[in-house]
């Protein structure tokens, strides 16, 4: 399963941008003893999140879906706000930024990424 996002993404993120903010929308599924190394990550990216204009907006733990199919629940849910998606693009292509995402690939079995525009 995928867990971070590839070029190809990223383009696909940057010709469907419809301008203005953007909430990213992070589902997570933890490897085995992932949790430490995703709370290690997340600690490591404020740092990028502040010079790209990022915001944590939310950060929770999953409980049991109310309505889902089966395999849909999540071990937690983030969103994060950017000015734009160019914003997220550059955070992600940032060198020092690469140095820290294994953190987050280790961690992960399975992930969701999505971008939301503001109605």
């Amino acid at each position: 399963m995928a867990v971070d996002p590839r070029g190809v993404d990223l383009a696909r993120l940057m010709a469907e941008d419809p301008g203005g903010p953007v909430v990213m929308l992070n589902l997570l599924r933890f490897a085995p003893d992932g949790r430490a190394s995703y709370e290690e990550y997340s600690r490591r990216t404020a740092a990028f999140l502040k010079r790209y204009g990022g915001e944590l907006l939310y950060a929770g733990d999953g409980g049991t879906p109310l309505v889902a199919e089966d395999g849909q629940a999540w071990d937690a849910v983030l969103l994060v706000r950017y000015p734009d998606r160019a914003a997220f693009c550059s955070m992600v292509a940032d060198p020092e930024y690469q140095e820290i995402t294994g953190l987050r690939s280790r961690a992960l079995t399975e992930a969701v990424l999505q971008p939301t525009s503001p109605w």
